[in-house]
């Protein structure tokens, strides 16, 4: 859970999860949201698929990101359990 929680904590990973809350993404369409290096982007990428936030996809010579609803659901359930 602090993995979650230490990806959600930054901006421009909490970007990123609202955009493929809209749609699956590759990673270049991802980076074109944002101001900087493709890089970059590609770490934010893997920090959020370590925490478990993020999915990936092999389509032919493109990897497809998608948002893993399984794991916010269980950091909402986690939230709303610490609340009673």
């Amino acid at each position: 859970m602090n993995e979650v929680f230490k990806a959600l904590a930054d901006p421009t990973r909490r970007k990123i999860l609202d955009l493929l809350k809209e749609q699956d993404l590759t990673a270049g369409e991802i980076a074109d949201q944002f101001d900087m290096s493709k890089p970059s982007i590609s770490n934010h990428l893997k920090i959020l698929k370590s925490a478990g936030l993020v999915l990936d996809e092999k389509k032919g010579q493109f990897i497809l990101y998608s948002l893993n609803s399984t794991i916010l659901q269980d950091v909402i359930k986690w939230l709303l359990d610490k609340k009673s």
